[in-house]
């Protein structure tokens, strides 16, 4: 039988990374992996999302980083809103949603 080899801590953070990234795609609708825009320069302003598909992500991003890497809810959810500023789609209706409120 073969063991499973731990992951480092850097490994974890890597890996979350690739997992919110691919789970971002999917959420917005994109038939597009972290795999496909590695090397790509600037890939997240290619793409868009709502800002419901965005909240949705960040509600299913701050679960996984408490369960993956055991973060508190409020460093889960500090680190998706870094995460979003970062990499985060552009919004397809933000001002739609803003005239809305």
């Amino acid at each position: 039988m073969e063991t499973k080899k731990r992951l480092s801590r850097e490994q974890k953070r890597e890996k979350a990374v690739v997992d919110l990234i691919n789970q971002m795609f999917i959420i917005a609708g994109h038939n597009v992996t972290y795999d496909d825009i590695l090397g790509v320069k600037d890939w997240f302003r290619e793409y868009t999302m709502t800002v419901e598909q965005s909240e949705e992500f960040k509600k299913w991003g701050k679960k996984y980083l408490m369960k993956e890497l055991r973060k508190t809810a409020k460093s889960a959810e500090r680190e998706i809103m870094w995460f979003n500023i970062q990499w985060g789609l552009t919004y397809s209706n933000w001002e739609d949603y803003h005239k809305s409120k």
